[in-house]
């Protein structure tokens, strides 16, 4: 895994989308047990929204900058923050986390692999990406991602490697509805806080048309491994 260079614009607004975070952890909370790592952790904003933070929880960001402010931020001995990728990992992790990091990481299948051999058999490598590949665009080019996915992505990965897929669905449909209108209409990326904060209040529509539809669509592609 090389160094992340993360746009300052997707920590920092991102992050203060409350709603979404919430709703992130809240597909995943089932599977966050034991000693637990996020990989690529930026400023930590998915750590609060912990309904309890693991015993044992290790945060992974190679960034240096990203790494002392995590240092600040979070300076209770429960959190591990480490300066480093996951292949110099000692330790073996009940659940590994990637959220919003993936993409970021040209070799993702190689990425994948290490951080399954990190993991303890049946535990649990919990990964959410940008959906969509047809949606790729300049915006997702400037803030460093190589693609985006789709289910086949995942399906593909589960055959070349030891793990089991326990969870493959889209969340956010109001989000996939903002990708469509961009995609149509081909606006630009103006006015981003705004939009983001639209789209955060929206969240609590997208989370009933996600259950209604059985996530068969949205924004954002989640996926939880299981190592056999």
């Amino acid at each position: 895994m090389k160094k992340i260079h993360y746009n300052g614009f997707e920590l920092e607004h991102f992050d203060s989308a409350t709603n979404f975070r919430k709703y992130q952890v809240s597909l995943i909370s089932n599977y966050i047990n034991g000693n637990f790592a996020e990989v690529g952790a930026g400023k930590g904003g998915l750590v609060p929204y912990y309904n309890k933070i693991p015993e044992n929880i290790t945060l992974l960001e190679p960034e240096k900058k990203l790494f002392k402010i995590l240092k600040k931020k979070f300076p209770s001995k429960k959190i591990k923050i480490k300066n480093y990728t996951i292949d110099k990992l000692k330790s073996y992790y009940d659940t590994i986390i990637y959220y919003d990091v993936l993409e970021h990481i040209k070799k993702d299948l190689s990425e994948v692999s290490t951080a399954s051999k990190k993991l303890k058999k049946n535990g649990y490598l919990i990964i959410s990406v940008p959906a969509y590949q047809a949606f790729y665009s300049d915006f997702d080019k400037s803030v460093g991602h190589f693609k985006r996915y789709n289910k086949k992505d995942f399906i593909n990965i589960e055959r070349k490697t030891n793990l089991k897929i326990e969870k493959l669905a889209y969340y956010d449909s109001m989000g996939f509805l903002f990708l469509v209108l961009n995609k149509v209409f081909s606006l630009k990326q103006t006015n981003l806080k705004n939009k983001i904060f639209l789209w955060n209040l929206l969240i609590p529509v997208s989370k009933l048309i996600d259950t209604l539809t059985f996530n068969m669509f949205g924004k954002s592609l989640l996926c939880v491994f299981r190592k056999c």
